[in-house]
């Protein structure tokens, strides 16, 4: 489930309602639904959502209309195939069309970063030991930039969404600040090219 502050940087990014929209990798489909709400005509797509409303569709092998803007929270770092689904990607959105990323830099994820989130997620297994089939943010740059103009990123934290009680955000945000942790979230706004 997207934090409410997720939920405002991809309204504000998207074009206005009753723009159709593209969720890659929705999970439960609680974006989708908020964005439907507000009057948007999403489609949302994961392979290993159990949710009926969440389209069982990876990326690469979508067959739709063009979307006027695509999301991806915390989804693009493990698609497969990267070059291909990216491709596909730049087919679904139309030229001009926006796309709404934010995600997780995994080559800022460093020692000190998944030290601070074993210590406060309870978790028995180091945030170091799942990064290896993951995407980092510069090789998904590399794969969306044939296809959208993309801005730079702008970061922030992430590590307290990641199995992690939300209080711990501010403790983040100001270690963070104090140059103790590493931003480890990124958000990427594109603009499909012509």
């Amino acid at each position: 489930m997207p934090t409410p502050d997720v939920t405002a940087f991809v309204r504000a990014t998207l074009p206005a309602p009753p723009a159709r929209v593209l969720e890659i990798g929705a999970g439960d489909g609680t974006l989708a639904e908020a964005l439907m709400a507000t009057g948007y005509d999403v489609v949302a797509i994961d392979p290993a959502s159990e949710s009926p409303a969440v389209r069982r569709v990876a990326l690469h092998e979508l067959d739709e209309p063009p979307f006027d803007a695509a999301v991806a929270v915390v989804s693009l770092h493990h698609v497969e195939p990267l070059g291909e689904s990216c491709a596909r990607l730049g087919t679904l959105v139309r030229p001009g069309g926006v796309l709404v990323v934010d995600e997780v830099d995994f080559a800022r994820v460093d020692e000190r970063a998944g030290r601070w989130w074993l210590d406060r997620s309870g978790h028995p297994e180091h945030a170091l030991a799942h990064l290896d089939h993951m995407h980092p943010l510069a090789r998904l740059r590399e794969a969306l930039q044939p296809y959208f103009e993309l801005g730079e990123p702008v970061r922030g934290p992430y590590l307290y969404r990641w199995n992690m009680p939300t209080d711990v955000r501010a403790e983040e945000e100001a270690q963070i600040a104090a140059g103790d942790l590493p931003a480890t979230g990124a958000r990427l706004v594109g603009i499909r090219r012509p």
